[in-house]
């Protein structure tokens, strides 16, 4: 079987292989995006890089169901699922092509010394290679293609190898726009090959979501050819919840801050940790929302992703957990379940569960839940119930996470910088950072 292949997870069945590029067609991607940054990106205006933007929202916005039906397929998210992502993907686009000129302005520096003037003027640096992942497989390009062709950067994408419809199709989008060759390349490459590239001398970033391991391996090579990465890891983001005016409220929004995507998002809520006066009362209407779900998850996005979990949830019950679930693994079909009582001394425990399985631990205190959501080593996102205020900002400052929401679930934004601190990576995408990551800062002193 091909690398790059369709294989339907809620059947098993391969639908399409796609050929793995050649090391030829790999020199050829860089060659042309080198072209394009060289002639497109420096004769275009911002102006201009943002109308073809906004072309790439239409078509998404034209082509959402046909997009969405391609992911189904792909990694098995619900078509409701994936239509939702593919409007968030539009909104990215029109997002950055709404703001581009505002972002790119000259910033003027008050000078202390001297006659004359000082500026920064934001441009783009060359070509970039992003490697993306398969959760999200529009919107994770979106985010990032998006502010960096408006910039005028040029992109070289390496998607995910369950993925190879998504990628072309996006291709097609980016063609159909009317992007010039070279702009943005799809490449069906091999780890080999995405080595190779990054030390290429054309490139000069990488932008990668994705896991840990191939995090730490992006960017040793990176780091060994002096390239800027950025990197959108892994996460085990905490859910605390201190005191609640509505507990069956808070459940929801627990139920849906785990299960959106089948518990298969890098920030979803994973570790609930909960205040000694309300855990009963938390942990019993929560374990019955989980098993309730059981009829509504689409499969995960592979039959080794669910064999994965199934191996650290083992390993969590051997070390001492408790798995309250709604029965046996189908396939890529994963059981939704409830892990109490998950030790410390355990692996699991500082491992991220990309699936529907929540781990559910007792805080006595303000204190011990602060110190439970940073004893992991990740730190993406985390979420924190409370109905006091003061604590909600106190605890908020605690928490060593780049991204914290409180009382709410699911309030994503264009506008909101996605990222975190630890080993959840380092960078940031969307909102005003987010074009502003592979950018010349280029001072411009006039005497």
């Amino acid at each position: 079987m091909s690398l790059y292949a369709v294989v339907n997870p809620a059947t098993g069945d391969e639908v399409r292989e796609y050929p793995t590029a050649t090391d030829k067609q790999i020199a050829e991607a860089l060659a042309s995006a080198q072209q394009a940054y060289r002639g497109w990106s420096k004769t275009s205006t911002v102006a201009q890089r943002a109308a073809l933007i906004r072309k790439v929202a239409a078509l998404h916005s034209e082509r959402r169901e046909a997009l969405a039906e391609i992911i189904n397929r792909e990694m098995g998210k619900t078509v409701e699922g994936a239509l939702g992502e593919i409007d968030f993907s539009a909104a990215i686009y029109e997002y950055y092509a709404d703001n581009a000129e505002k972002f790119l302005a000259d910033e003027p520096i008050d000078l202390l010394d001297g006659e004359g003037s000082a500026i920064i003027r934001r441009g783009p640096v060359g070509v970039l290679l992003g490697i993306m992942p398969w959760n999200y497989p529009y919107y994770q390009v979106a985010r990032f293609a998006g502010p960096n062709l408006v910039l005028g950067n040029t992109i070289v994408l390496k998607h995910a190898p369950q993925c190879p419809e998504s990628a072309a199709a996006i291709q097609k989008i980016y063609d159909d726009a009317g992007f010039p060759t070279g702009a943005y390349v799809n490449v069906y490459a091999t780890n080999d090959q995405v080595a190779t590239a990054i030390a290429d001398p054309r490139v000069q970033g990488v932008s990668l979501t994705g896991s840990e391991r191939a995090g730490a391996a992006v960017a040793e090579i990176a780091g060994r050819n002096l390239k800027k990465v950025v990197l959108e890891l892994g996460g085990c983001d905490p859910f605390i919840v201190l005191s609640t005016d509505d507990l069956d409220a808070t459940v929801d929004a627990a139920i849906a801050g785990r299960f959106e995507n089948t518990g298969q998002a890098c920030n979803a809520a994973k570790r609930f940790i909960v205040a000694a006066d309300i855990y009963d009362e938390f942990l019993t209407k929560f374990t019955a929302r989980v098993l309730e779900t059981a009829g509504e998850l689409a499969p995960l996005s592979s039959v080794a992703a669910a064999k994965r979990l199934g191996e650290q949830v083992d390993r969590a019950v051997a070390d001492g957990a408790t798995l309250v679930s709604s029965g046996e693994r189908k396939g890529a079909h994963f059981p939704p379940g409830v892990l109490t009582g998950v030790s410390s001394d355990s692996a699991s425990y500082r491992e991220e569960l990309f699936g529907p399985v929540a781990c559910v631990y007792k805080a006595a205190g303000e204190d011990e839940a602060v110190e439970l959501a940073n004893d992991t080593p990740f730190g993406l996102g985390s979420y924190v119930f409370t109905t006091d205020a003061e604590q909600a900002t106190r605890v908020a400052d605690k928490i060593e996470a780049g991204m914290v929401y409180v009382n709410l679930v699911g309030a994503d934004g264009v506008e909101l910088p996605f990222g975190g601190v630890k080993r959840s990576g380092f960078g940031r995408e969307l909102g005003r950072f987010g074009i502003d990551e592979f950018v010349n800062k280029k001072l411009i002193r006039i005497g």
